[in-house]
């Protein structure tokens, strides 16, 4: 007899499944019920769907043979494609002793020992080109400055693969992490690590110093195995791995159109300062219409005059192929996408509070015959002060909240007509120049304490106290004793609900939001876009071309450095607009900066072909409509920093940089672009705290929390919580000192602290600024 609490097997359906009646209920359920558990639905038939059919062995067999012959052909139109396309490869060292140049010579040298057929050439831009007839194959090799980690960045965009070679006579650099961290964080392709200078270790030993650099390599690169080249064996291996391994894709490359400038040449217009330049090189990744934008990275964005298809010199002098300079594309001035990259906001339009220039000029007047009183720490010289704004702005209190709890503080008076201020400033800027020179000199050991900048390590101080005292008690402020609570905080609001709570998000928007542009549906449009690429015409990749950028600075033309390449990259529609950017980052493990990021610091920002720098607000990486503004951008955890900047469409990975004193950038951040969203709500919140004085079961006596009776009555719709997870309001004020009367949901302990949130939106500032390559 079966057991009454064990389940009954249930029959499964196979491919023949019967379609039994309606009325034929089953499992021994009457009529009644099954209209009971219907509950007024109507039955569907539902088809079969060809999802749900199971395949026989022979379908399998058939269908694995498809996919088999489809991944094969693939490939095989690849390598016929790279044929004709050289092969482009960063040699990048990793040990202080390997000097590139004389380790490339060397090997060709001993290639050309061995009897290999093989071919070599010299572009106009200093690349190596090698052809070698066992393989069929073209290489170009591109030796990019490593001491400039920009300039590095940019070359690693476009290259196919990243030939690491290591000494094993010197081991490391000790720069290996900061500059893995950046190839990382930007996207990595395809990867070969070299091992070199064997033959100075002792023959016992060689093994071991091999094992040694591949456990190092795994760091950074787990699956990378280590090869040798030290011989014309091993060098062949080495190359034929690098033409036959697989290509590793990087979306925002891959995703648009990007060339490696081989030959170039300018030649000035009407106008001496601005010219036409030529760039020659091998398009890859999506075809490139005329009528388009580029991008150089460093440079700026341009557009474009002519593409030519010409013939590549190295190519035809071993394949025989000529291709005759034909114009593909003439830009045509009513189809081409223009520079404008902000929007010119409507004086008509009532929603916008864009001021004229009568407004402008009436405002800059009043504001010359008002004498202005500053607020300026002691100590601090008149020159000094001229530096401090003469208004705060109305969306960030945030150096009113810091001033609160500082004393040091007395009150200047400036005049524009004080004779005697500008030959103060004079003497100042005297000063200042001496002392400028004079620190770009080295500092030597015995007068290092009277050139430490003790100022600075003090800000540092104040910022990890004010990193830790967040961690601690976030968001927590000082109920200000000198100012009544209502004044302060009265462009704050509080919230029965910070998930569920309505906000308008197009409410009080600031002026800048009249100069952006935003998508309906930014989601939809970077979905039609991507699959649109397909469907473009103009150059195709693969091909030698030749385009005509028009409108470039002689003085950037002519400033370039020469050690690192110059790139273009073609440009999606709206790629050239600003917006509001939103991109998730995170604190690399492998980099030691532990000093605390603050919001509205000023960042350089690596997105993806893009580089600029900004100023931006950072905030939690939720679900929601609203999200937390963060004051830091701290070791563990994951921020979302928005900045006004030009449209990028994800996925493109994202690298935040620090500016050092000399003269060298931090990384201090790297993930991904989120959206581009100017609705995002960034809500800043304030907590002002009070203490218990006399607790009556679920009533208590608060004070400390304001210091009038008028602020009590202002707060009082507003809810109260307490860090032990109880909710309250506020009943009524006692005295005139700030004392008042709660009641909670539950008992209260004495130990408890009552907390009054109060929310404000916060935007970030226009602090955009194309970032130009320098030549340090």
């Amino acid at each position: 007899m079966k057991p009454e609490n064990q389940d009954q097997a249930v029959h499964r359906a196979g491919p023949a499944k019967q379609d039994n009646k309606k009325h034929k209920t089953g499992r021994h359920r009457s009529k009644g019920t099954i209209e009971i558990l219907k509950k007024g639905r109507s039955a569907q038939n539902t088809a079969k769907s060809k999802a749900n059919h199971q395949l026989s062995r022979i379908e399998r067999r058939h269908q694995a043979k498809i996919l088999r012959k489809t991944k094969t052909d693939n490939v095989l139109n690849e390598k016929r494609r790279s044929l004709c396309v050289p092969h482009l490869v960063a040699v990048i060292p990793l040990s202080n002793n390997v000097f590139v140049n004389e380790k490339m010579m060397d090997m060709i040298n001993i290639l050309e020992k061995a009897n290999v057929k093989l071919s070599t050439g010299v572009a106009s831009e200093g690349y190596s080109n090698l052809w070698i007839e066992q393989f069929k194959q073209a290489f170009t090799f591109i030796r990019p400055d490593c001491s400039s980690v920009l300039g590095l960045l940019d070359t690693l965009k476009v290259v196919d693969t990243i030939l690491f070679i290591v000494s094993a006579d010197s081991g490391f650099d000790r720069d290996v992490d900061l500059l893995m961290t950046c190839i990382l964080a930007q996207g990595l392709p395809s990867t070969v690590v070299a091992i070199t200078d064997l033959d100075k270790i002792p023959l016992k030993k060689q093994n071991e110093a091999k094992q040694c650099i591949q456990k190092d390599i795994e760091n950074w690169l787990p699956d990378e195995k280590v090869s040798k080249i030290d011989t014309s064996t091993d060098i062949l291996n080495v190359l034929r791995r690098i033409s036959s391994q697989k290509k590793r894709s990087i979306t925002f490359r891959d995703k648009r159109a990007h060339l490696l400038a081989e030959e170039l040449s300018f030649s000035p217009g009407a106008d001496e300062n601005i010219g036409t330049m030529k760039v020659s090189g091998f398009l890859k990744g999506q075809p490139l219409s005329v009528n388009s934008l580029i991008h150089i990275p460093g440079w700026g964005d341009f557009q474009m005059e002519q593409i030519d298809l010409t013939s590549n010199d190295f190519i035809k002098s071993f394949t025989g192929k000529d291709v005759q300079t034909t114009v593909l594309e003439k830009a045509n001035p009513k189809l081409q996408d223009t520079l404008v990259c902000e929007n010119i906001p409507d004086p008509m339009d009532t929603e916008q509070t864009w001021p004229t220039d009568e407004e402008m000029k009436d405002t800059t007047e009043k504001n010359k015959k008002k004498r202005m009183i500053k607020r300026v720490p002691e100590g601090m010289s008149v020159y000094q002060s001229a530096w401090i704004p003469d208004e705060e702005s109305d969306h960030d209190d945030s150096n009113l909240e810091d001033d609160e709890g500082s004393d040091d503080f007395y009150s200047i008076e400036d005049e524009n007509s004080d004779g005697e201020l500008k030959s103060i400033i004079d003497d100042e800027m005297e000063t200042m120049s001496v002392t400028t020179a004079a620190s770009e000199a080295p500092i030597e050991a015995d007068k290092y304490d009277l050139q430490f900048d003790i100022k600075e390590e003090q800000n540092i101080l104040s910022k990890i106290k004010e990193a830790k005292l967040d961690q601690l008690f976030p968001d927590e402020v000082d109920t200000p004793i000198d100012m009544p609570a209502r004044i302060r905080f009265q462009k704050y609001r509080g919230l029965q609900s910070f998930r569920t709570s309505p906000w308008d998000v197009k409410e009080n928007l600031p002026p800048e939001y009249a100069r952006i542009f935003q998508f309906e549906n930014f989601d939809r449009t970077r979905k039609r876009l991507y699959k649109n690429l397909e469907n473009l015409t103009g150059a195709m990749p693969d091909w030698y071309i030749t385009v005509y950028v028009k409108n470039i600075p002689a003085k950037m033309f002519h400033s370039r450095d020469g050690r690192n390449p110059v790139v273009i990259f073609g440009l999606l529609p709206h790629e050239q607009k600003i917006s509001l950017l939103n991109v998730v980052l995170k604190r690399p493990s492998t980099v030691n900066f532990d000093e605390p990021i603050k919001s509205k610091t000023e960042l350089l920002f690596q997105c993806g072909f893009r580089r600029f720098t900004a100023e931006p607000i950072f905030s939690q990486h939720t679900n929601g409509n609203k999200f937390k503004y963060e004051r830091f951008f701290h070791q563990d955890s994951i921020v979302v920093a928005s900045m006004f900047a030009p449209i990028v469409y994800p996925p493109c990975s994202v690298i935040a940089m620090k500016y050092c004193k000399d003269g060298s950038f931090q990384i201090i951040g790297n993930g991904n672009v989120l959206s581009v969203n100017p609705d995002r709500v960034i809500v800043k919140r304030t907590v002002l705290s009070g203490h218990p004085f006399k607790v009556h079961k679920r009533s208590a006596v608060v004070r400390f929390m304001f210091f009038n009776r008028e602020d009590i009555e202002w707060f009082k719709p507003v809810e109260l919580r307490t860090k032990y997870g109880r909710r309250g309001h506020i009943k009524e004020p006692l005295g005139t000192h700030g004392h008042m009367k709660c009641g909670f949901d539950g008992p209260i302990k004495s130990q408890d602290t009552v907390c009054l949130n109060l929310y404000k939106r916060i935007f970030p500032k226009w602090t955009y600024n194309q970032f130009y390559n320098v030549t340090k």
